[in-house]
């Protein structure tokens, strides 16, 4: 059974977290890695092929109402590198449904993990999703079933991912009835509900979640902020615990290798290594391809709208090996996206100090938690955006100041500095 303590993974995000970003990621040191969430009914239709050409496992859905696609691959996975490090997460408000889908996939994945956390729309309207939060007790069904039915079964981890909820106490609460389920690990993706992914995380529930979660014999991941390899491991260093895992998802979206050890490569680097896992392993989803290379392209770059126009990988290959892109000068830095902010560094050691004055920003906000001094307030959602009701006006004016955490009377404001959203447009993480 699969090992999650102390573990970096790839979040599961949709769109971005196919075959080509979880081989990119795990060449470069992730641990374990999620696929996007996929949905139960989808996968209780596919048909299970062997790819002999690509040494892969397909998973195909015939569609006779799509007249140009009538096959599309809904999961892919190369056992050859992914064995022993794949999740795959699953959305469900079913019981019957989830095992039913679990079944067909657990002989080629390493875990199921239950998606409790994406508030987009595409999730939560069939009551999947961040929807589950609110109906705890048909969460914790599905989960009971998943580990009885499936996880001991075949011994195959089952776990799920969460959000916050309103304060600590409930969260607290429907944590303590999940460690009850017999799941293995719990991921935190630390923003509630209504919050996206621009908004500064909540660490300050840490200190005091973590160590429940751990004395059930549950491994925990944090989600939510984190950039890179070293970034983790200042996390854990502040909360003194080095069995606690990491999840990275926009900053991998945007730079595969914050995952190395040794700091992210050049963006010049990165994006040509990318394109040739692409060409080999996802030929039949060349739009897929083109969306996940343009969120590692700087939107500034003149690069970006040729990129956009390619309709083929002929087209983008060519343009890939023209000199002039080796000398653009956002292709030659380290490219990182941090909440809204787009981000350059000449070098690692450029990148490692903006790290490091990271982390003596939000320590404080660990460090110093005390229930009753800890306000957070509701935060207004678009609602085309896929979020709850509230004046729009006042939505699209927010930012970093949605969410206010105030300690022992002070408002310690928003943990990053503030600037213009890449041009880029990033996936969901879930």
């Amino acid at each position: 059974m699969i090992n999650f303590s102390g573990k970096l993974c790839l979040a599961p995000m949709v769109r971005s977290g196919e075959l080509p970003m979880r081989l990119a990621t795990l060449r470069n040191g992730a641990d374990i890695v999620w696929t996007p969430e996929l949905v139960d009914k989808k996968l209780i239709q596919t048909t299970r092929i062997i790819n002999s050409q690509l040494n892969t496992i397909d998973y195909i859905y015939n569609d006779p109402q799509n007249v140009r696609h009538k096959q599309s691959v809904v999961f892919r996975t190369l056992p050859n590198e992914e064995q022993g490090k794949l999740i795959l997460q699953l959305g469900s408000a079913d019981p019957e449904l989830a095992v039913k889908a679990s079944l067909k996939v657990i002989h080629d994945v390493d875990g199921i993990d239950l998606n409790c956390g994406c508030p987009k729309n595409f999730s939560i309207h069939s009551g999947m999703g961040a929807a589950l939060l609110s109906t705890p007790d048909l969460l914790c069904s599905i989960l009971r079933d998943l580990v009885e039915k499936v996880g001991k079964p075949f011994q195959k981890s089952i776990s799920c991912k969460i959000r916050l909820l309103d304060d600590y106490e409930t969260t607290r609460s429907l944590i303590e009835r999940i460690c009850q389920t017999g799941i293995n690990n719990l991921t935190i993706h630390c923003r509630q509900r209504q919050m996206r992914n621009r908004q500064d995380i909540i660490w300050n529930y840490l200190p005091k979640l973590i160590p429940y979660i751990q004395s059930q014999g549950i491994s925990v991941i944090i989600n939510g902020g984190l950039l890179s390899y070293q970034d983790f491991k200042h996390l854990q260093t502040t909360l003194q615990n080095d069995r606690i895992g990491g999840m990275i998802a926009e900053s991998a979206e945007t730079n595969y290798s914050v995952f190395n050890k040794h700091g992210p490569s050049f963006q010049y680097k990165n994006v040509c290594q990318f394109f040739n896992i692409c060409k080999l392993m996802n030929q039949d989803g060349f739009p897929n391809t083109k969306y996940m290379i343009l969120n590692q392209v700087p939107g500034k770059s003149p690069y970006y709208a040729k990129i956009a126009k390619c309709k083929t990988y002929d087209a983008m290959e060519e343009l890939l090996q023209e000199d002039e892109l080796k000398e653009d000068k956002f292709f030659s830095k380290i490219f990182i996206r941090d909440l809204t902010m787009t981000k350059f560094y000449k070098d690692s050691k450029e990148f490692d100090e903006y790290l490091k004055e990271r982390k003596s920003r939000w320590e404080p906000l660990i460090k110093s938690y005390e229930d009753s001094e800890t306000v957070i307030e509701p935060v207004v959602i678009d609602p085309r955006n896929g979020g709850g009701g509230g004046d729009q006006k006042k939505s699209k004016k927010r930012r970093n100041d949605d969410v206010k955490v105030e300690l022992n009377g002070k408002d310690m404001g928003s943990m990053f500095k503030k600037s213009r959203i890449s041009e880029s447009t990033t996936s969901v993480n879930v």
